[in-house]
């Protein structure tokens, strides 16, 4: 646990512009993958897309985290984040994005928009073998 969070942190930290899903995913899929829990991530960036920080929003069940938008939202309000990427992972390996996934994407992106804060990306993180999957190049909850 301890060499995760530690190689985490250091890929947060190679991670100075955030240009890609990619460049999320390295700095995050460290931190999510072999876990039994789904968790769920925010990460801060600034009006250039520098990272400006990183909070875990949520620890679920094995399959499922409950997600409110307000508790998404107040890192980035607090840090005065101009937009957001969103990550957590699916403990069963498989990063198909569920019917739920796309509904707590549409709703972020919702509310983000009211907020003034972008939503630019969830991603949904899998074990090695199946990857990442970004739900905005999937185009899925982005309208």
């Amino acid at each position: 646990e301890l060499a995760r969070r530690v190689n985490a942190d250091c890929a947060l930290r190679e991670v100075r512009q955030v240009r890609s899903a990619q460049d999320v995913a390295r700095s995050v899929e460290h931190r999510l993958r072999g876990l039994d829990q789904e968790e769920l991530w925010v990460v801060l960036l600034s009006t250039r897309n520098h990272v400006v920080g990183m909070e875990q929003i949520y620890k679920g069940s094995i399959s499922t985290a409950t997600v409110r938008p307000s508790e998404v939202f107040k890192p980035a309000i607090v840090a005065s984040a101009a937009s957001i990427v969103v990550a957590h992972n699916h403990p069963s390996g498989d990063p198909t994005p569920s019917a739920d996934d796309v509904r707590v994407t549409r709703d972020l992106v919702a509310a983000g928009k009211l907020l003034d804060v972008d939503v630019l990306d969830h991603l949904v993180v899998g074990d090695e073998r199946h990857g990442y999957i970004s739900l905005r190049e999937r185009r899925l909850g982005f309208d």
